[in-house]
């Protein structure tokens, strides 16, 4: 199967150009005149065309040659077998470049909304990962397999590697959204925890404080519930759901 939009090739490649610097020879390696086992990107392809879409592809998804072919990181590249594909990520890459193609066809239905045609490439999901999910996503599998303190220590180790490169959204809302999901399991202690760091985060935030209050209430700790509804009312008096439930842990106070 060929690779059947040129102009998205196109946008890898200029990228690609853009960053990839020469590569060192390792243990006499060379890019080969004639590339084998090429599905989707055109089979007459040279080595000299397939180098820069490669370096794209490392790029944007932050990996190196051992992630989709068969090879182990840190030997010389004249052990791996590029041809192989034992690598399961190799036929993913394959369909996800097909899946690109679609959308790129699409695209090309929709009247642009500006002066120039929105582009697509890997880089436009994944940011320089692997896997381009979203925090609440990452943080959730985390917690799902390890529990609460170390998905709460890989929100820290991702705030500092990735804060202010677009590849994870660090507003308010993403922890929020985990919160609930922790508590969608009954797990109000490590719901609290989310919360609480939440607030730590956000301070001015009225939603971080209500999800927090609203999670003492499910505790049954209505003391602390009914301090951080009015917290969060104090800082947006247009909340209503802090006035309803204010309202409802008087009137159980009143009985």
């Amino acid at each position: 199967m060929s690779f059947r939009n040129s102009a998205i090739l196109t946008g890898v490649v200029a990228s690609a150009l853009l960053v990839a610097a020469p590569a060192r020879s390792q243990d006499q390696w060379s890019w080969p005149e004639h590339p084998q086992n090429l599905i989707v990107l055109p089979k007459d392809w040279t080595g000299s065309q397939l180098r820069p879409v490669m370096f794209g592809f490392t790029r944007s998804l932050g990996v190196r040659c051992a992630h989709c072919h068969q090879g182990e990181e840190g030997k010389p590249l004249s052990t791996f077998d590029f041809v192989s594909d034992a690598n399961p990520n190799k036929n993913r890459a394959r369909e996800m470049m097909r899946m690109l193609g679609d959308i790129k066809e699409h695209l090309n239905k929709i009247e642009p909304s500006g002066d120039k045609r929105v582009n697509m490439s890997c880089a436009t999901c994944h940011h320089g990962r692997p896997r381009p999910t979203t925090l609440e996503e990452e943080l959730g599998e985390t917690y799902r397999h390890k529990g609460i303190d170390a998905a709460l220590a890989q929100y820290q180790e991702l705030k500092k590697d990735y804060y202010g490169r677009a590849a994870f959204d660090f507003g308010v809302g993403a922890l929020n959204n985990f919160g609930y999901e922790v508590l969608k399991n009954n797990d109000i202690s490590g719901a609290l925890a989310v919360f609480k760091l939440n607030t730590e985060v956000f301070p001015e935030a009225a939603n971080a404080w209500d999800s927090l209050a609203e999670t003492y209430m499910k505790s049954g700790d209505l003391k602390q519930a009914k301090a951080y509804y009015e917290k969060s009312l104090a800082l947006d008096p247009q909340n209503h759901n802090a006035q309803a439930m204010l309202k409802k842990i008087a009137e159980g106070e009143g009985k």
